[in-house]
């Protein structure tokens, strides 16, 4: 009993003796084993590793890509403009003894600042040497490509190895967006002053020419409407003639019927006149007029005149039935329609 209760303890301590000498190093990982300070041993495969127990110690870091934002970082270009830069980067652990002599016990938080130092080092004298029409267009691969590779002869010190960099966000400081803001609408309102100015005397030219075209238009019309009428008016002259100096007597009768009907229009017409007056010739007497059969050269002379006489007829003679005062002058005839 008293031998197993020595084997038990001892057999204990050999197997965590010998546990304590093997270590696994995982696919995702880098590994250095130390002793006492020192680089002993670099495992960067995966699979099992052996170090010495309670001397040598395994340091583990991230074998896998990693990545790095770095802080807005204000830059002055070649023109003078000054813009505010963001940065991303891609990077990846190479060398574990020179990334080990290089950050210390420090590890991946410390290469990322002094990585981010780095970056922005490069990304100030690339951008300050090109002018802001460059840095602020679409293609700036050329431009991130130059900080990369600059980046990455810096890094290489560290035994990091900077795969990429991307410019995430190239805006203009605070205290310049106001005026900027404020230039580029002073800009646009001149622009939109200028075109409506261009639109208006565009739009006055086309009123001009309408105007004138109106004028030019009504002119013609004018000038087409008065020969018309003037040669309508001796169509109907002539008509008048002809047909006067055809049948003089039946064109006195039919003037005389014109006028009766143009007289006794309404429901109560009246007109008071002598007995004897013209207006009445053919209704006493079926023979033509003497005052108009006596001069049928006058009305060859003026056809148009003697269609109006016998309206001035009848306006002359026509008084109101009402007055008593017209009535009792002399005798009268009546005639009601």
């Amino acid at each position: 009993m008293a031998r197993t209760a020595l084997i038990l303890p001892v057999l204990a301590v050999i197997v965590f003796t010998a546990l304590s000498a093997l270590f696994i190093v995982d696919e995702r990982e880098k590994v250095l084993v130390l002793q006492f300070g020192q680089v002993r041993q670099v495992k960067e495969e995966p699979g099992l590793g052996f170090k010495i127990p309670l001397i040598q110690e395994v340091v583990r870091y991230d074998g896998r890509i990693l990545g790095l934002s770095t802080q807005p970082l204000e830059v002055t270009l070649l023109d003078d403009r000054r813009l505010v830069v963001d940065s991303f980067a891609r990077w990846q652990i190479v060398d574990l003894v020179d990334f080990r002599e290089s950050v210390g016990v420090g590890g991946v938080a410390a290469a990322q600042t002094r990585l981010e130092r780095i970056l922005n080092a490069a990304i100030q004298e690339v951008l300050g040497s090109v002018p802001s029409s460059q840095v602020v267009s679409e293609d700036r691969t050329g431009l991130m490509n130059l900080i990369r590779n600059l980046a990455r002869r810096e890094a290489l010190a560290l035994g990091i190895d900077v795969i990429d960099v991307r410019l995430t966000r190239t805006d203009l400081p605070e205290q310049n967006l106001s005026a900027t803001f404020a230039r580029m609408r002073a800009e646009r309102e001149r622009e939109a002053a200028d075109e409506i100015a261009r639109g208006g005397e565009a739009a006055q030219r086309v009123r001009a020419s309408a105007d004138r075209t109106v004028v030019e238009l009504t002119s013609e019309a004018r000038r087409d409407a008065s020969i018309i009428r003037g040669e309508a008016d001796a169509e109907r002259n002539s008509i008048y003639a002809d047909a006067f100096g055809r049948d003089p007597e039946f064109f006195a009768f039919t003037r005389s019927l014109t006028s009766y009907e143009r007289a006794l229009q309404g429901t109560n017409s009246s007109i008071v006149m002598q007995p004897d007056s013209v207006f009445f010739e053919y209704l006493r007497s079926d023979l033509a007029p003497a005052s108009e059969a006596a001069d049928p050269a006058a009305e060859l002379a003026d056809p148009a005149a003697a269609a109006a006489e016998p309206e001035a007829e009848t306006a002359e003679p026509v008084v109101d039935a009402t007055e008593p005062e017209v009535q009792a002058l002399e005798p009268v005839a009546t005639t009601a329609a």
